[in-house]
């Protein structure tokens, strides 16, 4: 018998600043892979919170 150790998330909240930066790169249009790794979140949880916050993100046709 194994015993396995449950993976645990740390979440990180988004602060006043991070929702400023995520809209500033929303306006440039800054690719979401460039964003992503400058904000060092995933491409998804920054698209979610920019779909929360009801911006577009990265390059819409």
């Amino acid at each position: 018998m194994t015993i396995v150790a449950k993976k645990t998330t740390k979440r990180k909240d988004y602060t006043k600043d991070d929702v400023k930066l995520l809209k500033a790169h929303s306006k440039a249009r800054t690719p979401v892979a460039k964003v992503s790794k400058l904000m060092k979140r995933s491409e998804g949880a920054l698209r979610q919170k920019a779909l929360a916050l009801g911006i577009g993100l990265g390059h819409q046709r």
